[in-house]
């Protein structure tokens, strides 16, 4: 009698961990088939109109840390995009040169080589459209075209880079424009722990971090817009913030009432260290970006249909937060070039 108690204990032992096991193996195949999606590329991209040069990288690389390009001589691109605070400015909202905030906040410029329409509205078609927004902005760098091509011109160091990199053009508004973006394309985000345990090594990153992936694909909902190694798929959505006088992409397209209050998805890379978030800087903390798509944001007629209440728990909050950090890299030294004089 007591010999058959045992058998049946032990055959139920064994059937509960059979269950268990081939319970987790499809979950353990479904992570590993969705981590393929995540990984880094090998190459940069660079338009057949604009190709990559060693030349025009090295003068864009100077005319981005040149506070030349601006019209009191003291910002220049770098002043809002600090590559020691990935990119960004650190701050709600950009300031320019009268030291009074913009309208919105200075996006980071990592992975913009993966983005083909740019600018918190996507008001900018490509990346070669963008240098001269706000440099002509009186309210940003306060330039003008024929300041700009004069400065430059006037320094034997600049001119002679122009001639090299443009042959036929010289300096120009649109060589200045192809330099800059050339530059700016070779900005890309560092390998992460993520992209170690991507890679196959598991230790990268904790079994909290690993739960936070699964979430993020999957009951959050993250991975519907931020995908891809760069984690934005580059298109725009209301998602339900405060409202503000700014309706984004709906100052372009009035028509479209799906595009009101619809903003740039931006990359998630180094995004634990890139507070504050959303378009103006209004949430301070990832934490708190997480409660506001848990609780749905604003109900409106332009709220995307992704958002929506999630009821997470704070388990899966925390472990949501782990996973981020995962995408956060290790400082990279960028050093500030010299700049002809």
């Amino acid at each position: 009698m007591a010999c058959s108690l045992a058998r049946i204990v032990l055959l139920s032992l064994c059937c509960l961990m059979s269950t268990t096991v081939m319970a987790s193996e499809p979950a353990d195949a479904e992570r590993q088939a969705a981590k393929a999606a995540y990984r880094r590329p090998e190459t940069i991209p660079f338009p057949l109109d604009d190709p990559y040069t060693a030349a025009k990288a090295t003068l864009g690389e100077q005319l981005f840390f040149d506070p030349l390009l601006s019209g009191s001589g003291t910002r220049s691109c770098a002043t809002c995009h600090n590559p020691g605070l990935s990119w960004g400015d650190g701050l709600p909202r950009a300031i320019g040169e009268n030291q009074v905030a913009l309208p919105l906040r200075a996006p980071t410029l990592l992975n913009v080589a993966w983005i083909e329409v740019l600018g918190w509205d996507g008001k900018f078609r490509n990346l070669e459209s963008v240098a001269f927004g706000p440099l002509l902005s009186p309210g940003n760098m306060n330039t003008s075209e024929t300041q700009l091509v004069e400065r430059l011109s006037a320094i034997p160091g600049y001119a002679s880079q122009f001639a090299t990199a443009f042959p036929d053009d010289g300096i120009t508004r649109r060589t200045t424009e192809q330099a800059l973006a050339t530059y700016e394309r070779t900005i890309v985000s560092a390998p992460a722990p993520f992209d170690r345990w991507i890679e196959g090594d598991e230790a990268a990153i904790d079994e909290t971090a690993k739960r936070g992936f699964d979430l993020f694909r999957t009951k959050a909902g993250c991975a519907e817009c931020h995908r891809g190694w760069s984690f934005t798929e580059g298109s725009f959505y209301d998602i339900g913030t405060a409202e503000d006088a700014d309706i984004g992409r709906g100052r372009i397209f009035t028509n479209s009432p799906m595009l009101m209050h619809a903003f740039k998805v931006p990359t998630l890379r180094d995004v634990a260290r890139r507070a504050p978030y959303l378009h103006d800087g209004s949430v301070a903390t990832l934490a708190q970006m997480i409660d506001l798509y848990d609780s749905g944001g604003i109900d409106r007629p332009s709220r995307s249909e992704l958002i929506k209440p999630l009821g997470l728990t704070d388990e899966e909050k925390t472990a949501l937060l782990a996973f981020l950090a995962t995408l956060t890299s290790d400082p990279t030294p960028v050093p500030t070039p010299i700049l002809p004089r």
